[in-house]
Parts: C-alpha cells; structure tokens; sequence
C-alpha cells in the first residue's frame, strides 16, 4: 500500500527553502533527519533520497546549501546570503537612528530586516533595537509622499502640496493659511536625518527646498517640470555643504580666518577643496560659499572664538548684529 502523502505535498521544495533560511547559518547546522521532522511538521512526507535530489535541484537554481561532516553524521546550512549579519545590521542601525522614519514604521521595517536573516541571527538584530525615546518624525503619510514625488520626477510633472508648521498646541497648521505650493520637483536628497525635496519655483525663479515629512496633501499635475537649466549644472554636494542646518539665505563667499588646530573642523564642514591660505605660524584663512543665515552664523560662535568672520562687510556686520541682539536679551 502506498505511503500516504502529507497535506502540503505540493509545497514541498518551498517548505525546504524556509527551513534552511530560517532554521541554518554559517554556525547552526541541521541533519537530514531534522530536515524530513520538519518538513512533517509541515505536512510534508519525505525520505532520505527525495531529500537529497531536492537539495541538489535548490543549489542548482543557486541556494547556497553547504554541507559538513563529522565522522559518520553530515550537517547542512546556508552559506552566502543575499544580505550578511554586517549588513543587517547596518541597516537596523539606519532605520532605528532615523528621524525621518516613525517609530511605529521602524519597528515595521526592522521586523522584516529580521526576516532576511535566520532565526538564530536575528536575535543579534533585535537586540539592537532601541527606539522608544527616540525623537523621530509623527508624519506616518510620508512614505506614501516620498512615493508621490518620486513617480512625479520620474514623469517629469509639476507637484502642488500644502506645506504645515507646528504650533504651540504641538499640532501641525498649513502655513499662509493653506496655501497651495505649486513647484517642479528635481531632487530627494537626506541631510541631517531629514528627507528634503530640491524644487525649483518658478514664481521666483530659484532653486530651494522643503522637509518632506512637513508637506501634506501632495498631488501629481500634468503640467511639465519647469527649471531644467537651473539643474543642468546643479551639484547637490555643493548646495547641501552652502547650506547650515538646511537654512536658507543669500549664498555669499565668506573669507574665514582660524586658529591651526581648527583645520579638520573646517574641511569636515567644507571639503577638502577649501583653500588654506596661511596667516602667521597659529592662523589660516580660507574662502567659503555659504548661505548666510543666524544659524551659520551661530555656527561660527559654537566654534568658541576659534573662527571667526572677516568678510565682507556685509556678513561681518550681520554678526555683529547678532551678538548685540543676544547680548540684549540677557541683560
């Protein structure tokens, strides 16, 4: 009489996939008759030789089954995976430290981080996993938004969006009273934990940007992308290094004079194409392009009197401005 074939019969090879994936790593190791226990737990009947030709038909199609012996007793796991346990962790690390992901989001997105893993690696993963207290974005639409933009850059089309600020009450209103902002979208780029889009604004003919996780409501127009030639040249390393905190201002190259020990401080900031011209044995200037705004200029006072600004004019003045209105306020 013919043995009686299990539930699952037809998931057979699938079932073998699983269980290698989940239950095997480079120092967990499975025997075949493990191997055929499972597969019954799974509704699945197997012998030793159906076993075998399944396992040589899966390293064919490019599973990296492996296999060790000791003594009498073979075992068998997963070599080379699509992701190493260095590389999930690496991006464990990224979502979890990310301000721009949603702590509900993060746990999504870890979870199946986890799942390219076995079960025996991924408690590695998990233990990593520090959220909570963490301050990160409430906006839980942005994906879908960050979907949005996308399809629109790919289609070269214009997006319309209304963009919100948060009020003393810690809820979100649309700024200028839900206006709508209609832009051509050229550029994701992330800086400082925050997704940002690089637009062009036609209306007043320059290139800014916009947090993502700030703009609501965003529609796709049929209308073609404006500001091509003001991205033909455009170098997002070069915008985003002018650019403190992503504030905007007027763009201005600033002569800075610095004491020597200062230097890595500097080209950390701007690169290492920034020019040292030295000054005497202890100082060196340099020229920078910045976007002259309070928070570059609260910049240079984090820096302790170790840089400082000496031109133009212009800049040095806004400084000194600075200086008096907050010596003011502590009177």
């Amino acid at each position: 009489m013919a043995e009686r074939k299990g539930d699952n019969q037809k998931q057979k090879m699938l079932y073998l996939v699983k269980i290698f994936l989940e239950e095997t790593d480079d120092n967990h190791y499975i025997t075949m008759p493990e191997i055929i226990q499972k597969l019954e737990a799974y509704g699945v009947n197997a012998d030793r030789k159906t076993v075998y030709r399944d396992i040589d038909e899966l390293r064919r199609f490019g599973l990296d089954i492996l296999t060790s012996q000791d003594g009498r007793n073979y075992y068998y796991y997963i070599g080379s995976r699509d992701f190493e346990l260095p590389e999930l962790k690496l991006l464990v690390d990224a979502v979890q430290s990310s301000k721009f992901i949603s702590e509900h989001k993060s746990r999504e997105l870890i979870g199946k981080i986890e799942a390219l893993a076995s079960k025996h690696d991924a408690s590695q993963l998990h233990r990593q996993v520090w959220i909570a207290g963490r301050v990160k974005t409430m906006n839980e639409s942005i994906y879908y938004n960050v979907d949005k933009i996308h399809s629109a850059i790919n289609s070269d089309k214009q997006i319309r969006f209304k963009y919100y600020d948060w009020d003393l009450n810690k809820e979100m209103q649309p700024r200028y009273d839900g206006m709508w902002y209609q832009l051509s979208p050229w550029v994701l780029m992330w800086d400082d934990e925050m997704y940002y889009l690089v637009v062009y604004d036609a209306k007043h003919d320059k290139v800014t940007h916009y947090r993502v996780d700030k703009m609501k409501q965003i529609e796709v127009l049929d209308e073609p992308r404006e500001g091509k030639a003001a991205f033909e040249g455009f170098n997002l390393a070069n915008y985003t290094k002018s650019l403190f905190g992503m504030y905007s201002g007027e763009e201005t190259k600033v002569t800075l004079e610095a004491e020597n020990y200062m230097v890595g401080v500097l080209i950390d900031r701007f690169g290492k194409d920034i020019i040292i011209i030295p000054v005497d044995e202890d100082h060196f200037q340099t020229v920078v392009t910045v976007a002259v705004s309070t928070h570059f200029l609260g910049w240079i006072i984090s820096l302790g009197g170790a840089v400082r600004i000496v031109g133009p004019d212009a800049v040095t003045e806004q400084m000194k401005d600075l200086l008096e209105m907050v010596s003011e306020q502590y009177e």
